[in-house]
């Protein structure tokens, strides 16, 4: 069957985009796309463990343009957790893969979030926050202490004051975030050849990012998706709502719309939490849309980390 993503990185002219896998979840199909089930997965089998539950990778992208060293997202952090019926949660391996190109957390210069739920978040501070967050823990601080931190501001008023599961913890995410954070926009450029792309639905100031080759000279694009999709099955599935959507209309709409951009094949994706390849591509129609994942979907490039 399909297993969580391995390292991989892809070139768009200078600029690299690598996966780096910090964890992996399994979930419960009825408990996370209650619309795909009974019959849904009929013909997605190769997603499903003995127990019926399909993988999800867990992990940053790391951008490097022009010089600059962006995170997009942050992981679970180290955290091992089951929410009984529900999904399984293990993760922690971030800083290894950051580790495996080369770099240490004072070198990121920025961290941008897609959302704030909690496994985007989780290497924020020296404190993952899991469920059961242990009372009296005391956090030491940033784990990116040089670098600017970034998500939309509707993101994160929107989660302010709040800090229930999923949503960002108040002590381990929020309190560290308050004095730092900075707030990005539709369009705005973080670095060179990054653009911040509004995507909302999921949660209210879902982000998405767009690469290109700042110079021109590589004429492709690649979208760092965050949630517009969980699962490239949505990619055929589009219709699947996701039971933490915030407003689950909205976040149909975006996909669709998103989605009828892509048939194209032009774009590549970056969905961080597909299970097999991180990297691909949406396939032109002819009976239906269908994802293409992995170096033969994307062309030159791209490397898989064993």
């Amino acid at each position: 069957m399909v297993k969580p993503a391995l390292r991989a990185q892809i070139a768009i002219g200078e600029t690299t985009v690598t996966y780096l896998p910090d964890g992996e979840g399994w979930l419960n199909p009825a408990a996370f796309f209650p619309s795909s089930v009974p019959d849904g997965w009929a013909t997605h089998s190769e997603f499903l463990d003995e127990r019926g539950w399909f993988p999800v990778s867990i992990g940053s992208f790391l951008v490097r343009a022009g010089g600059r060293v962006v995170l997009v997202d942050l992981g679970l952090g180290a955290v091992d957790f089951v929410i009984p019926g529900v999904a399984s949660f293990k993760a922690g391996a971030m800083l290894e893969s950051l580790a495996g190109e080369g770099l240490t957390p004072a070198e990121v210069d920025t961290v941008v979030y897609t959302h704030l739920h909690h496994d985007h978040v989780g290497w924020t501070s020296d404190v993952a926050p899991a469920p059961g967050f242990p009372e009296g823990c005391e956090v030491g601080g940033l784990t990116f202490r040089a670098a600017r931190h970034l998500v939309s501001e509707a993101e994160w008023r929107h989660w302010e004051g709040r800090g229930a599961f999923p949503g960002p913890d108040a002590k381990a995410v929020q309190e560290p975030l308050g004095g730092v954070i900075g707030f990005v926009t539709d369009g705005e450029e973080i670095a060179p050849g990054v653009r911040i792309l509004s995507t909302p639905g999921h949660t209210p100031g879902h982000s998405s990012l767009v690469v290109t080759d700042p110079a021109g000279a590589d004429d492709r694009r690649l979208i760092v998706l965050g949630d517009i999709m969980h699962c490239q099955v949505q990619v055929t599935q589009d219709h699947w709502t996701c039971v933490f959507d915030d407003d689950p209309e909205q976040g149909l709409r975006t996909r669709a719309r998103l989605l009828k951009e892509l048939e194209d094949g032009s774009t590549i994706l970056a969905g961080g939490h597909f299970a097999g390849h991180v990297f691909g591509r949406v396939v032109p129609p002819a009976l239906r849309r269908a994802w293409a994942g992995g170096p033969a979907a994307v062309g030159a490039g791209l490397t898989v980390v064993q």
